[in-house]
């Protein structure tokens, strides 16, 4: 018993003797969105299609664990048209990515990070796209990413979202409805202050 509160309360020391504070960084994140829409009839393909987001982010670290989270709030472009379509189908949100994140360091100027979360969306843009779209107000996704620290600042990443329910829907008659899935690679990069 004596050898076990002898090592907690050297444990307890260490804590106490290292700088556990918090660090918190704002920034800016920006990047390149690669959709894949998937439609849930057979004979409608969907196609790889660009678009991009932009916004402000935090990122909160514990520094002796390297575990943390970031937040932003990014304006996001995306385009649901189906392959063969060329009309304006484009989806504009603000997207809420929520990841907890685990970082580990390779020297002060560089490291590398891992992270995984919700990302939540609501539409800012038009509520009916083309051909009886009806886009929905908010959809959530789920996030799967790595990345680099570099020079203390800047963080390249790729994520990727996994669609948890449908983006939009398309009224073909009235006993026929498809549902859109959108799926998405993302590359950023951000600036921390």
């Amino acid at each position: 018993m004596k050898k076990i509160i002898s090592v907690l309360m050297v444990a307890v020391c260490l804590m106490m003797a290292a700088p556990v504070q918090a660090q918190l960084h704002l920034g800016v994140k920006g990047g390149l969105n690669l959709s894949k829409v998937s439609f849930s009839k057979s004979d409608w393909k969907g196609d790889n299609k660009t678009g991009w987001f932009v916004g402000p982010m935090a990122e909160f670290t514990l520094p002796i664990v390297g575990i943390g989270a970031d937040v932003a709030a990014l304006y996001s472009q995306t385009d649901l048209a189906a392959k063969g379509y060329e009309v304006d189908a484009k989806l504009k949100t603000i997207e809420i990515p929520v990841n907890l994140k685990w970082s580990f360091g390779m020297g002060s100027m560089l490291g590398a990070y891992i992270a995984a979360g919700p990302q939540f969306g609501f539409n800012i843009g038009n509520k009916n796209g083309f051909m009886d779209y009806e886009l929905k107000k908010h959809n959530t996704t789920f996030n799967v990413g790595a990345g680099l620290k570099l020079i203390r600042h800047l963080q390249l990443g790729v994520n990727y979202n996994f669609a948890l329910s449908h983006t939009a829907t398309i009224d073909v008659n009235e006993y026929e409805t498809i549902k859109i899935k959108n799926n998405t690679w993302q590359v950023s990069l951000a600036y921390l202050f």
